[in-house]
């Protein structure tokens, strides 16, 4: 049976730098290499999409300085980065709510997807402002303004995640046993 879909809970990024002596903030800049060495992975193993959970509606609890960090890092890496991933065919996607993201943070992911849109070796899906509660109620609020006849199909065409297929596996790091609201 072939893998199409890998989906992984980024967590324990910050508990790791602080249990080696340095910030929260240290941990997280690692895991983007990580996050880097993941992506080539995938393609070589011709693993079609890698969904990633970057930023859960959670999060927003988190001290400022560190939301702020892990904006900035988003940010940094996709205009640094963007077309060495165009260029080895890394389609940029977005499950979440943007919209309630800083204007900074929010341009850079929708120049990254459009930039992204005709890549083709693999899809890697962020999560960002995202959390499976929240998209279940816009779910349902979608079918209400359209007024469509709730039913699975509608209810699924509303779906972040519409277009795309269920995880053939789910990875948490950091050690945790729990969903997190993905």
């Amino acid at each position: 049976n072939r893998i199409n879909h890998i989906a992984i809970i980024m967590d324990g990024n910050g508990r790791w730098g602080k249990k080696r002596g340095k910030s929260r903030n240290y941990g997280h800049l690692k895991g983007v290499g990580v996050i880097e060495r993941l992506v080539k992975e995938s393609i070589k193993l011709k693993i079609p999409i890698l969904t990633l959970y970057t930023f859960s509606t959670e999060n927003w609890k988190r001290p400022r300085r560190e939301i702020d960090f892990l904006f900035k890092l988003i940010e940094e890496y996709f205009y640094k980065e963007i077309n060495n991933l165009v260029k080895n065919g890394i389609k940029i996607n977005i499950l979440g709510n943007i919209k309630k993201l800083p204007k900074k943070i929010k341009n850079c992911l929708i120049k990254s997807i459009s930039k992204s849109k005709n890549c083709k070796k693999i899809i890697v899906n962020l999560a960002i402002n995202y959390g499976s509660k929240y998209e279940i109620l816009n779910a349902y609020k979608q079918l209400e303004r359209k007024n469509e006849k709730i039913s699975f199909k509608n209810f699924e065409k509303n779906l972040y995640t519409k277009n795309i297929p269920n995880p053939d596996f789910l990875i948490r790091t950091g050690g945790e046993k729990r969903l997190s609201n993905f």
